[in-house]
Order: C-alpha cells, then sequence, then structure tokens
C-alpha cells in the first residue's frame, strides 16, 4: 500500500462506504475511522437491537443483512444507492470460524465457506455495478493469515480464506480498466470475537493479538493505495505489509521457450 502519496480513490469527504459484517470488532473500528475523514458509513449486518445500536452510536446508517444471502446482498446495495446516490468502497468483512478442533465437521465446513467465502462472491457481484457507476472504486476483502498459511485446526475457515485470497487475484485484472480495485487483508490472530474460544490460552502463552484498531487502519490504507490483486499481512509488531506470492513453473514449448499463455485466457487489461 501506498505510504506517502494517496491513490485517486481514497477516502474522502462525502464519499459512501459499506461495511459487511460492519458491527463487530473490525467493522465498529474501521467505521470510527472513516467517520473521522466525514465518510458516509452503511454498516451491514445481522439484525439485531444490539446491531442497531452500535450502528447508531458510530453514527452510522444500519441494513440488515446476510451475508450468505444472494439477493439480499444486492438489495442492500441498491438501499445504498438509493438513500446515499453512490457506492465509493465495500468492505467485505463478515466471517465466522469454525469450532471442531480435531473432527472434521462437514456441515460446520460448509457453514464457514458460505459466509466466509462465498459472502465475498455475492458481496462483490452486487457492489460491482454501483462502483462502475460512481466512477470507480475499491473492494477491500476481510481474508486471514489462514488464507495464507492454512490451519489445521480448522480446515473450513483455510479453505474459506484462501479462496477469498484466490478469488481476489482473479479478480483484479479484469477491474483494472473499471477504475476498481479489489485487495485483500490478510490479518493474524487479532482482539475480536473470533478468539474468544482461545482467548486463555493465548494469554498463558504470552501470544500478541492484533488489535481491531491495527486492522481497520489496514483496511483504509487498502482503500487508499493497495495494488489490484494485493494481498497484505497484518502482524503485531510488523503492520501491514504486502505478500509476495511465488511463481509456478511455467510451461515450454518444444524448442524451449517459455510458452505464452493464449490470449483467450487473458483479461482485455492484460492482452
Amino acid at each position: 500500500m501506498t505510504e506517502t502519496t494517496p491513490a485517486p480513490g481514497s477516502p474522502a469527504p462525502g464519499d459512501v462506504a459499506l461495511i459487511t459484517g460492519g458491527t463487530g470488532g473490525f467493522g465498529r473500528s474501521l467505521a470510527g475511522l472513516l467517520r473521522e475523514r466525514d465518510v458516509t458509513v452503511v454498516l451491514a449486518d445481522l439484525d439485531s437491537e444490539r446491531a442497531r445500536q452500535t450502528a447508531s452510536d458510530l453514527g452510522a446508517h444500519f441494513a440488515a443483512l446476510d451475508v450468505t444471502d444472494r439477493a439480499a446482498n444486492a438489495a442492500v446495495v441498491a438501499r445504498v444507492e438509493a438513500e446515499h446516490g453512490r457506492l465509493d468502497a465495500a468492505f467485505l468483512n463478515a466471517g465466522i470460524a469454525g469450532q471442531s478442533r480435531e473432527t472434521l465437521d462437514v456441515d460446520e465446513f460448509l457453514r464457514v465457506v458460505d459466509v466466509d467465502l462465498f459472502g465475498v462472491v455475492y458481496g462483490t457481484e452486487a457492489v460491482l455495478p454501483a462502483l462502475r457507476r460512481a466512477g470507480g472504486g475499491s473492494i477491500v476483502v476481510t481474508a486471514s493469515l489462514a488464507g495464507l498459511s492454512p490451519m489445521a485446526t480448522d480446515p473450513g475457515y483455510s479453505v474459506a480464506k484462501g479462496g477469498a485470497v484466490a478469488f481476489v487475484r482473479s479478480m483484479a485484472p479484469r477491474l483494472v480498466d473499471d477504475g476498481i480495485t479489489i485487495s485483500a487483508i490478510c490479518p493474524g490472530f487479532a482482539d475480536t470475537a473470533i478468539i474468544d474460544p482461545l482467548r486463555e490460552e493465548f494469554e498463558a502463552a504470552g501470544f500478541p493479538v492484533l488489535s481491531a484498531g491495527e486492522v481497520a487502519e489496514a483496511m483504509v490504507a487498502a482503500w487508499a493505495g493497495a495494488e489490484p490483486g494485493g494481498a497484505y499481512v497484518v502482524q503485531p509488531g510488523v503492520g501491514a505489509v504486502p505478500y509476495r506470492f511465488r511463481g509456478v513453473p511455467a510451461a515450454k514449448t518444444a524448442s524451449g521457450d517459455t510458452a505464452a499463455v493464449p490470449e483467450a485466457l487473458r483479461p482485455p487489461s492484460m492482452r
């Protein structure tokens, strides 16, 4: 992410941002940072009085949303445009973790993938037309370090977050010509409800966890200057740093030259 010169799509007064999973730890901290910049914030989350009150306390708007409902994602974006006139950034942040540490619970696995991966896919589908109508914008996906280094204790979470990173990387080139940047934030263990079942073990081990504020700052920086398709690791004492993916061996022609990928498989921006 750019550290000195913000990108043209940087948060600015009057911009409109949508945050899914918006009333959780990351969403609350992010909303606070964006409101300081006079950004209009819409927090989308499962409907409850507590969620609505959280949004009100933060000076944000609230929209009820189950991210696994494809039609509901589209409806929320339509409401955002109808009420606020535009959408400039979407933070696809909703997520859950599995609880089965030693056995494979397939129902739980599918539920985690539904929220953490397909929630990102449905959210992206819903926000793209609005971002195009706004002349471009940013999509920031909350992935995880588990998407880069899978956890044996939570295969569903690892698959979902790894899939989210792959989705971001594959979508990025096809959005560049629309002025839309999609990127992923990959935090390590952070101080949110997801680690509650293991919180005492982290404390006993003296293992540092990220604050929600540290992750929210990385999210804002991603809106301001992420590389298209970039994945940013966020770790205690390290900050947000770009993850550099290793390439794979290229195919060789009969003459030993590196083979070019067929043009039909390349997005317009890379032809």
